[in-house]
């Protein structure tokens, strides 16, 4: 545990997760999308629904998705630059089954057509989880180096992404590994110690079977 752990990050307030963690919900979202975000529809549950609005969730979201980061000023007027930079958006309440209390459905539009649905909780002390991408139920924090891979049920997609790690020297500090049914749709979560360069990516994408990659990190 470090510092940050005990006394959060710094941030626009004035809530560490209905403020700093919505923001990095928004910044986590448009990794997910991979492109700049035209079009956003965002549903808050729970606590995010009922004190959201007080507590500048609605406008943390907003936030992250135009880029800002947790302790930035513009924050409180993030509307007012979505306005300015083309991001249309709709916020709306609604309940979503078995969530954190601490919940966000987006669903983004790209200024090249990439299309993403994610859902989002903050956990306290500015930490998110992403619990579900494109449907799929993935619980992942981003933190570290994340590529998520969707491919068809099939086998030597699993060995064919190691090896391409393991060739280039990345570690593998998690993998998760879960499919809707036998000879169905597959999905991968895998961190790493290290980023992952892009033409590795386009690798990856270029692999028979292989139907989305999204990567969370640098590169």
């Amino acid at each position: 545990m470090n510092i940050f752990d005990i006394l959060g990050p710094v941030m626009v307030g004035p809530s560490s997760s209905h403020t700093a963690g919505a923001v990095r919900i928004g910044l986590t979202a448009i990794k997910l999308l991979g492109e700049k975000p035209t079009e956003a529809q965002i549903t808050l549950s729970g606590s995010f629904a009922a004190t959201g609005r007080g507590h500048g969730t609605d406008r943390a979201i907003v936030a992250g998705l135009l880029g800002m980061k947790p302790d930035d000023m513009r924050i409180p007027h993030s509307f007012e630059e979505a306005e300015k930079s083309g991001l249309r958006f709709k916020i709306k309440n609604g309940y979503i089954p078995n969530s954190h209390p601490n919940t966000a459905l987006i669903c983004l539009t790209g200024e090249k057509g990439a299309t993403v649905e994610a859902q989002l909780c903050s956990l306290g002390g500015g930490r998110i989880m992403i619990n579900t991408l494109d449907g799929v139920e993935i619980n992942c924090t981003g933190e570290c180096p994340t590529i998520i891979v969707h491919n068809v049920d099939v086998p030597g997609h699993v060995a064919r992404v190691a090896g391409m790690l393991a060739q280039n020297g990345i570690n593998i500090a998690t993998m998760n590994l879960c499919r809707d049914k036998r000879g169905g749709n597959a999905v991968m979560v895998i961190e790493t110690d290290q980023n992952i360069e892009k033409e590795k990516l386009n690798y990856l994408e270029s692999v028979d079977g292989v139907t989305k990659v999204t990567y969370i990190g640098e590169n």
